[in-house]
């Protein structure tokens, strides 16, 4: 071969090196130019049922490795202490004295439907209403809601893929039979059209919900591995009614069945997240991807609370504006990039929209009641104590919290209750008698944050 040649072949194979590199090196930036998101909820999950937060009968091993690789807030609250309110805080970046939705069932205005055969009236999430789905759709994430939505009220036109989410896989309030038998559903959402799970037909149980959901979410992720995605995994565990057949590992234990079932339900979700975070290994994006763990509110009254320790040393449970109503677990992991610490921070899930948005690089919307929180996920001080945090349900029950004070009251027109929450964190020691100019000065600051709305009116409004 003559030299000329060799030069040329040299040249050819040099340029195809280049182009392949240039290839791949772009391939790889488009993998690695956004992050992808991943939040999970779980579904009235108090406080303390996880080992990293205490718990020591419940198995989470997949939950606590993401707390112990990444970062573990012990301040954090839930929107409200019941799900529809609570999640259009998470979903708009606004508290219940400013959402759309601030109850489950609101006394004007909304749609009437059933609910057990009783007539009651739901609100749903607005077209006027800016969600995280929508921020991140904005700067080119594909986005995906699996399970529960619980905005949508009795308006079949409120679903996630009427406000800003590219997919939906779960089902709606305003079908009620889309999740039917619950845990073993028949009927789906897939996207628009409602599907049979024909494995879970004439009531039997084949597929549970939580694998029905992290297949959903599986498949998402494989469609979208070489995009930016925003994944929202939304589980109903461990909501009552407590249905699991598989409780295997606690049959050793010295429980009532129901109990079994009710700690199943969570190991059973722990093992799902496993699955998924391993899917992520698998598909080479781990490092890409923000994972965000918490839940919506915390225990509801039927959970075994006593028996395991649910909700740790706090008072109350679901429905009540107490911490063991409101605080919850929360939990953020990226190897490599989210740093391995315990944070006392206090936020609330109003400060997730605005997080995100500058996760992203996106705009944030205005007038939002939360902050953003996301130097913190980096070793980074943020100053979020110094702030009001509000919660209401308007006319019944309201709440604040400042700094180490907290000011409540859990039923209709009585004094507000204050706590220093910093030396009584079991809510034990009413102090409004003692420094009532500190309540008067909170209760100020509360009538201020809130705004009126037409479907919860207060007398007067």
């Amino acid at each position: 071969m003559k030299p000329t040649n060799l030069f040329s072949l040299f040249s050819v194979c040099s340029t195809a090196a280049l182009l392949a590199t240039a290839c791949n090196s772009e391939k790889s930036k488009s993998k690695t130019s956004k992050p992808n998101i991943i939040f999970i909820l779980a579904d009235d999950m108090g406080y303390g049922y996880l080992s990293c937060y205490g718990n020591k009968y419940i198995q989470t091993p997949n939950i606590d490795k993401l707390a112990e690789t990444g970062t573990r807030f012990r301040q954090c609250y839930a929107g409200s202490a019941i799900s529809s309110p609570s999640r259009c805080a998470l979903m708009t970046g606004k508290n219940t004295g400013n959402t759309t939705i601030r109850d489950n069932f609101c006394v004007a205005g909304g749609l009437e439907g059933l609910k057990n055969g009783n007539p009651i009236r739901r609100m749903h999430i607005l077209p006027t209403d800016t969600t995280i789905a929508t921020v991140l759709g904005s700067v080119g994430y594909r986005t995906c809601l699996v399970n529960k939505w619980h905005l949508d009220g009795f308006n079949p036109e409120a679903t996630p893929l009427n406000r800003g989410f590219d997919e939906f896989y779960g089902w709606l309030i305003s079908t009620p039979h889309s999740n039917d038998p619950y845990y073993y559903p028949f009927y789906r959402f897939n996207n628009d059209s409602l599907i049979n799970i024909e494995e879970n037909a004439f009531d039997q149980h084949v597929r549970h919900n939580t694998d029905i959901s992290t297949e959903d979410a599986i498949k998402f992720i494989n469609r979208n591995k070489d995009n930016p995605f925003f994944l929202y995994l939304a589980f109903d565990a461990p909501h009552e009614p407590y249905i699991i057949d598989e409780t295997f590992w606690y049959n050793d234990e010295n429980w009532d069945m129901d109990t079994k079932r009710y700690a199943s339900l969570i190991t059973h979700m722990d093992r799902a997240i496993g699955r998924l975070v391993d899917e992520l290994d698998q598909l080479g994006i781990r490092e890409n991807t923000l994972i965000i763990f918490a839940s919506d509110n915390g225990a509801a009254v039927q959970a075994p609370l006593e028996e395991l320790g649910c909700n740790g040393v706090f008072k109350g449970r679901k429905g009540l504006l107490y911490e063991g109503g409101l605080r919850v677990p929360f939990i953020v992991n990226q190897p490599g990039k989210v740093q391995v610490q315990v944070l006392d921070n206090q936020i609330y899930f109003p400060d997730v929209l605005p997080t995100l948005a500058a996760f992203a690089n996106a705009k944030t919307p205005q007038n939002l009641n939360g902050m953003n929180i996301l130097p913190l996920f980096y070793g980074q001080e943020v100053d979020t104590n110094n702030r009001l945090l509000y919660w209401e349900f308007t006319g019944k029950q309201r709440a604040a919290r400042k700094g180490d004070w907290k000011v409540v009251s859990v039923k209709k027109d009585t004094p507000l209750e204050l706590y220093n929450l910093k030396e009584d964190i079991t809510e034990s020691n009413n102090l409004a008698d003692i420094y009532p100019e500190k309540a008067a000065e909170l209760e100020v600051e509360m009538n201020a944050m809130r705004k009126s709305t037409p479907n919860w009116p207060l007398p007067g409004e």
